[in-house]
């Protein structure tokens, strides 16, 4: 399994932060691009630095190279995740707008028909916000925003942020406990 994790700058960095530690650990192959203001909003965010979060990733590129390997649809991956993805990323990626590094690569994952999913993060949403999701959903993208759920009883916020993690894996099929399932409580 070879997936790129994508960190932008939108609150909730942490989402993606720790996709990077699970896939570590489970040693799913992984490819970050980070953009400028997803770089910053980690030490504005969390305790890390991006220095740790790169050192997470099998492989790190710089978001304003677009002659990197994940821009092209002959690098082999399984799929993308954004975490978080910013409303203008999610508008860069739904109109066809290849700026940066991390929409170039989410296009590349759509146009090769490989799974995308975008761990979108606004409040509340506007009707553009809400346009873009539906444009890329009717094209088979995952709009998944980290929606705190409360039957599995959450104590801490690693909870919550385990949950929305978890349920990207679900997305790649990838076994994990981050989270009871349904039933199981």
């Amino acid at each position: 399994m070879k997936l790129i994790i994508a960190i932008t700058g939108s609150t909730g960095v942490i989402y993606g932060i720790r996709i990077l530690e699970i896939l570590k650990k489970l040693d799913v192959e992984t490819h970050l691009v980070m953009s400028e203001w997803g770089e910053k909003c980690i030490s504005m965010e969390t305790e890390h630095t991006p220095e740790y979060v790169k050192s997470l990733a099998n492989t790190t590129s710089d978001p304003k190279n677009m002659a990197a390997s994940v821009s092209s649809g002959t690098h082999r991956i399984n799929g993308m995740i954004v975490a978080p993805c910013s409303m203008k990323t999610l508008a860069a990626i739904a109109n066809g707008y290849d700026d940066t590094l991390v929409a170039r690569s989410a296009g590349v994952t759509i146009k090769e028909g490989r799974k995308l999913i975008l761990m979108v993060r606004e409040t509340p949403l506007s009707a553009i916000h809400l346009e873009n999701m539906l444009k890329l959903s009717r094209l088979g993208v995952v709009i998944l925003p980290p929606v705190t759920e409360f039957y599995t009883n959450p104590k801490t916020i690693d909870d919550i942020v385990n949950h929305g993690v978890g349920k990207c894996l679900d997305q790649f099929d990838i076994d994990h406990d981050l989270y009871p399932r349904w039933g199981s409580f």
